[in-house]
């Protein structure tokens, strides 16, 4: 009858109908648990195997959150010929936080594995907003982490908020194709006199697995974890897509959140023929792998400019400009003369014409106004954010004796330098030289200069004072910037402007 409610059976008491019941869900809960813990050892196994050499070392990012942790315990119980290790970054935003590094320290500790702790300095967010300067902070630890592959914990369900935050901030292609399974990390520079780090590679092995797996993994093995109390903050855009956007729309599409996340994997395939399409047009263009002409690029379709554009700035280690970056940079660099020296402004660098050839620069960092001479042997130095390399030599180079009749410095360009770097020719000006040697304009503001007692000693990629050459068989020392010792090649081309 409409309307009536369901009741025990007449002969059955009520207490034992709900026993039974009690009974079927605590089974069918187990089975979940059971077909969990499956499905995530299983897919970490495939996924570890396949990419993770025995032997390397496998980190795990551990936030203290239920994905990290399930993550930490599923690779444990796996027990994969990998070194495994821990390593948690603590930013400092919350007043909780120095708990989540005990909360770490104690669970690592009751499994015997080795945890990193990086406490960050406070953020300086330069305006790019609290969560970006967070992530940009987070990752350059990651870098620094000493390990050959660290282990994110993200899941299809945040594959699926990733592709609809990127999405309503007008991401193209290649940023709809979502977060990579793997992907390389870059180290920063090596410290003057140091050898540079060796980043690891960053994966994500639970890709293919949604929360509702993650929570059953954690619950059938009782796992506790933190709660970020931010997460719940929704005035942060991926909380809101998590927890006003998603759920409404999976009750529309039940399967909603797997399809966005298969959708990323269409959107990155496709980016991933758009790379190919760039690297030939750059074979077809440069044959030789040379710098790419002002006149080539011109030739191409406006989308195919854009895309080439695209691909030589991922080469060069820029962020990815936006549309409108992009179209700007291709409406300037469409309409500048081969012979002019164009210079279009990027978010994280420029864009560069000279003499008919195209450059990606980087942003680069300030230079030293002066920097003192010494030398007790070989030796790096650091000249604005490049490695200035000095080294011991005999009969050839810059000779010891003469640089310690006066006091020695390196400094910038001021004007009026004049050098005579062959004894057979008249002292010339250093912009003359500069010019020949076909040293771009933004190289020969930041080319150090070594100075003797008033007298210009040596200039980057231009060579010796012929006054201050050492003899046969006599002390000296060999300058390089960069390991570079032509002027031709002191600024990179855009086929390899990335030492920039």
């Amino acid at each position: 009858m409409a309307g009536r409610k369901s009741s025990p059976s007449a002969d059955q008491p009520a207490g034992v109908a709900t026993a039974a019941g009690l009974q079927r869900r605590e089974a069918a809960t187990a089975d979940a648990g059971d077909a969990a813990v499956q499905a995530v050892l299983s897919s970490l196994s495939t996924f570890c195997v396949a990419r993770v050499p025995a032997g390397d070392r496998l980190c795990v990012a551990l936030s203290g959150g239920r994905d990290s942790l399930v993550l930490l315990d599923a690779l444990q119980r796996l027990a994969l010929p990998n070194a495994l290790s821990a390593l948690h970054v603590n930013h400092g935003l919350s007043p909780h936080a120095a708990d989540w590094a005990c909360f770490c320290a104690d669970f690592c500790a009751a499994r015997a594995i080795p945890l990193q702790v990086i406490e960050l300095a406070p953020i300086a967010s330069d305006g790019e907003g609290l969560e970006a300067a967070a992530r940009r902070q987070r990752y350059a630890a990651f870098a620094r982490c000493a390990a050959d592959w660290l282990a994110l914990a993200h899941h299809r369900d945040d594959q699926a908020e990733t592709l609809l935050l990127r999405l309503l901030r007008g991401a193209g292609v290649a940023g709809a194709g979502g977060m990579p399974a793997e992907r390389a990390l870059h180290a920063d520079p090596a410290p003057a006199g140091g050898s540079p780090a060796r980043a690891p590679r960053l994966i994500r092995p639970l890709l293919d697995l949604p929360r509702a797996t993650l929570t059953a993994y954690a619950g059938h093995f009782g796992l506790r974890w933190i709660e970020d109390e931010s997460n719940a903050d929704c005035r942060h855009r991926r909380n809101f897509i998590r927890h006003r956007i998603l759920p409404p729309l999976s009750s529309v599409f039940p399967g909603g959140s797997a399809a966005l996340a298969r959708a990323t994997g269409h959107f990155a395939e496709a980016a991933l023929l758009l790379d190919e399409l760039a690297q030939l047009d750059r074979e077809r263009l440069a044959p030789a792998g040379g710098r790419l002409s002002l006149a080539a690029l011109n030739s191409l379709t406006d989308a195919r400019a854009r895309n080439l554009l695209r691909h030589e700035m991922r080469c060069a280690g820029l962020p990815a400009a936006d549309a409108r970056w992009l179209e700007e940079a291709r409406r300037q660099l469409a309409s500048t003369r081969a012979t002019a020296e164009t210079c279009v402004a990027l978010p994280a660098g420029s864009l560069r014409v000279f003499r008919g050839e195209l450059y990606v620069l980087p942003r680069l960092p300030p230079l030293p106004s002066a920097l003192p001479w010494s030398f007790d042997g070989d030796a790096v130095l650091d000249w604005g954010g490049r490695r200035l390399l000095l080294r011991r030599t005999i009969g050839a180079g810059i000779s010891l004796a003469r640089l310690a009749e006066g006091a020695a410095h390196f400094a910038l360009r001021c004007g009026g330098e004049r050098l005579q770097p062959d004894a057979r020719r008249p002292r010339r000006s250093l912009k003359n030289l500069l010019q020949e040697q076909a040293v771009p304009p933004w190289q020969r503001e930041r080319l150090p200069l070594l100075w003797c007692g008033g007298q210009l000693v040596w200039a980057a990629g231009i060579g010796v004072d012929a006054a201050f050459a050492c003899a046969a068989g006599e002390a000296g020392v060999q300058l390089d910037w960069e390991g570079l010792s032509s002027a031709a090649v002191v600024a990179s081309p855009l086929a390899s402007s990335s030492a920039n």
